[in-house]
């Protein structure tokens, strides 16, 4: 007899226990709207929903690694819009006084024009943002252009910044770069022969290969008769050449930046200044800066000489104007291409949201059903158990 009440008792537990854990369950449902609070809810489910968690939470990494290149982007594009402005201003100046406009006695004004201009142009490449420099490359903790000085102006700006991008994952399979590398934007890269503007002294491109990058000054003196002497670095340095015969591969090497000019001296002539150009490798400083030494004329080469310099130079001005467009193109393509994608992803995102809630979200008025059927069985289960755990033996007799 005591077993079957033993088993009596034990049965009247388990209903009412599972009665109370489902009564939990409903009403935390009811209270949390979610079906799945836990994995043991539903383990398959909860499985599915972890998963679509982590793809949300990757997303969203992703969306804010587009949103800050984006935003990168969008500075650096308004800092080269900036420079392509004084480049045509640069151009104007230019023009004018080739066209008669000015007249040779404003030319100071526009030296100091161009030193403002130049000294615009490196704050602009050295242009920082979230205290990280843009166009430096990998190396964003250092200012990528140094500019050098003499007697207050600057004579030279030289690249110091990393040349490899430091690119960033905005997407699964996708990579790019917000910080760029400063050569790649302001110099250009397709180097062709040398030109030589100016004194027509007979001087021509050598056999070997030069490394100029840009333009520089070729002084040509003949200190003892026949005898001809060629610097490109203010006479820091120099080559002594007997003409004739000449050589047809004359190295001169300019002392102060290791740049090598291979010449071809056996036609020359006579004495001079020649301007060369080491045609695309042309970059904005040094561009800049040998308009402002033509316009300086510290050398006081004949007003015709420096007018044919101007009108060369402004071939230049085009082509770094031309770079610095084809730049700014390049950047609002990505920037829309990255817009574009942080769209899709942005969809993407909201759609496991949704599945997520799908899976998760609880069928509150079916609840509300099951809650109040699960409270009447469990309120009929305590009386039925009041009852029969009140069983004594003589109910049996």
């Amino acid at each position: 007899m005591s077993s079957i009440l033993g088993n009596i008792r034990n049965n009247i537990i388990y209903s009412l226990n599972r009665h109370a854990n489902k009564l939990a369950t409903l009403q935390e449902q009811a209270a949390t709207g979610a079906r799945i609070n836990r994995v043991s809810d539903d383990p398959s489910d909860a499985y599915q929903i972890l998963n679509l968690e982590s793809q949300v939470n990757s997303i969203a990494d992703y969306i804010k690694n587009l949103e800050n290149t984006t935003n990168i982007l969008g500075v650096s594009s308004d800092y080269i819009g900036s420079m392509m402005s004084g480049i045509l201003d640069t151009k104007t100046d230019l023009t004018q006084i080739t066209s008669g406009t000015y007249n040779v006695s404003q030319n100071q004004g526009v030296v100091e024009g161009l030193d403002s201009t130049l000294e615009s142009m490196v704050a602009f490449a050295n242009t920082k943002y979230l205290n990280q420099y843009l166009f430096g490359g990998t190396s964003t903790a250092t200012a990528p252009y140094q500019a050098q000085y003499t007697d207050g102006r600057i004579t030279s700006v030289v690249y110091q910044g990393s040349s490899e991008k430091r690119d960033v994952e905005l997407a699964p399979g996708i990579e790019d770069s917000a910080f760029h590398v400063g050569e790649d934007l302001f110099a250009l890269d397709n180097r062709d022969g040398l030109s030589f503007i100016g004194a027509d002294t007979g001087v021509a491109q050598g056999q070997g290969t030069s490394n100029l990058d840009g333009y520089c000054w070729l002084e040509i003196s003949e200190p003892v008769s026949g005898t001809y002497r060629l610097t490109v670095d203010g006479g820091e340095s120099h080559v002594d050449v007997a003409v004739p015969p000449g050589d047809t591969n004359t190295k001169v090497t300019n002392s102060l930046t290791g740049e090598v000019l291979y010449l071809d001296t056996t036609g020359i002539t006579t004495t001079g200044v020649e301007l060369v150009n080491a045609e695309g490798t042309n970059d904005i400083f040094n561009t800049l800066i040998t308009i402002r030494d033509i316009f300086a004329n510290e050398n006081d080469l004949p007003e015709g000489q420096i007018e044919q310099m101007r009108l060369a130079m402004l071939d230049s001005v085009d082509e770094i104007y031309n770079m610095l467009n084809s730049v700014s193109v390049s950047i609002g393509f990505k920037i829309n291409y990255l817009d574009t994608t942080k769209e899709m992803l942005t969809d993407i995102k909201y759609n496991a949201e949704d599945e997520i809630a799908l899976i998760e979200e609880a069928d509150i008025t079916q609840i509300a059903i099951d809650l109040s059927q699960t409270e009447i069985l469990y309120q009929m289960s305590l009386s039925v158990a009041g009852r029969m755990m009140s069983m004594s033996l003589f109910d049996f007799i």
